[in-house]
């Protein structure tokens, strides 16, 4: 099976429930040509380089799929094209190099789930300076009285 993955960027003025369902209508329909699905993955909102449909950020979505053929890619792109929703999108077929790091990603090895473990591991403490000795405090000495004669 051919392993393939579509990136789109969704108009971020829709609201949750719609970002939903704009992302499931696509994945039924990947499953419905007879493709598995592998991931979905939301990378969020982001400012765009540039300004489409006069829209200054979008809410990235990315679908990694199989197939036993590219046929569902025309489809899926016409789709793609015709929905409002959408603002830009992009599909490319994964060679083994890219199957490999996007598992890699997903299994925390690569990017920021990387960082996360890091960050939750323990920092080996500097060693702390050696308390000071406790010292004796001497009473206090009352000022002697001068002696004139």
């Amino acid at each position: 099976m051919k392993q393939f993955e579509v990136t789109f960027i969704v108009d971020p003025v829709l609201s949750g429930d719609e970002l939903k369902s704009t992302v499931d209508t696509y994945t039924e329909m990947l499953k419905a040509e007879g493709g598995k699905i592998v991931a979905i993955d939301e990378l969020g909102l982001k400012q765009l380089a540039y300004d489409i449909k006069k829209r200054s950020s979008g809410i990235y979505y990315t679908i990694e799929f199989q197939s036993e053929s590219g046929a569902v890619i025309g489809k899926l792109e016409l789709a793609l094209r015709r929905d409002e929703r959408i603002m830009r999108f992009l599909t490319v077929r994964l060679d083994k190099f890219g199957i490999k790091y996007n598992e890699d990603k997903r299994n925390g090895k690569i990017g920021k789930a990387k960082e996360r473990v890091k960050a939750e591991e323990p920092k080996s403490e500097a060693p702390k300076p050696a308390a000071p000795k406790s010292e004796t405090v001497a009473a206090p000495v009352e000022p002697a009285e001068s002696s004139e004669n």
